[in-house]
């Protein structure tokens, strides 16, 4: 019996090399990195490495590739963690809402006392202010609770 996992099968995941792992640990670091940059790094052949990538990608392993921010740009933005607490039957409602609100950076559906975690990223206090009562006054938020991330230590 295989389990699916979105594309993957377990036997998919099951089936990752040490060096497919290494290979995924320099594309987390530096998505933009060369095949030629990544064959020396591994110490495999170009085409090796283009076969790895092709492969991790047919097999969903590799969903896709993102823009990092930084420098100056992140350093102006604000960040917020919102909990939020949704009445059940509007449960659907309030995630299609959250997500058009362009700040609205992820969603998480979590288990506890909130049902969903918005990380919430503005460019002032002002402005995340104002998406924070957006967010409370939904149809379907029962209540909310914001942390204001002041420092970021590390992100992978």
């Amino acid at each position: 019996m295989m389990i699916y996992y979105g594309n993957l099968t377990r036997n998919d995941v099951d089936m990752i090399s040490k060096q497919d792992q290494r290979l995924l640990l320099h594309l987390r670091q530096n998505a933009r990195c060369s095949v030629s940059d990544l064959a020396r790094a591994l110490d495999l052949s170009r085409s090796t490495v283009q076969n790895r990538i092709a492969k991790l990608e047919a097999s969903g392993v590799i969903r896709g590739y993102s823009v990092e921010l930084g420098g100056e740009y992140t350093a102006t933005q604000v960040e917020a963690h919102v909990s939020i607490k949704v009445f059940q039957k509007l449960t659907a409602r309030t995630n299609a809402a959250l997500e058009q609100i362009s700040q609205v950076s992820q969603l998480y559906s979590v288990s506890g006392e909130y049902d969903l975690i918005a990380i919430v990223q503005a460019q002032s206090l002002e402005e995340l202010s104002a998406v924070l009562d957006e967010i409370g006054n939904l149809e379907g938020v029962e209540r909310t609770n914001s942390a204001v991330v002041l420092e970021t230590r590390f992100r992978r």
